[in-house]
């Protein structure tokens, strides 16, 4: 099972998140924008199963999943994309968050 990782998170950096966004082809207009965002994340975890909330004055959204089984993502006016996500216990994460 995960650490608990519920709570209020603030971002405090992002790494190579244009040249992320630009290898999944989303428009430049929309990669200058979310680079500049700082999301909030909300966590609520019970076990192995997670919602977050993503809050930021961009767009908010939220996202449900249980570790290890594959889960659909609706990427609805970011860039349209549909995707097959999975969240496997020990990946690293590329954005930096502070506990609020």
């Amino acid at each position: 099972m995960p650490s608990d990782l519920s709570g209020t998170w603030n971002l405090l950096s992002s790494d190579n998140v244009e040249g992320y966004m630009r290898a999944l082809d989303i428009d430049f207009a929309t990669r200058k924008i979310a680079k500049m965002l700082k999301p909030q994340k909300v966590i609520e975890q019970n076990g192995d199963s997670f919602t977050i909330h993503t809050n930021s004055t961009f767009r908010n959204y939220v996202v449900k999943f249980k570790v290890g089984e594959e889960f659909d993502e609706d990427n609805k006016g970011v860039d349209n994309r549909k995707c097959k996500e999975l969240f496997c216990e020990g990946q690293v994460c590329k954005q930096t968050f502070q506990r609020a």
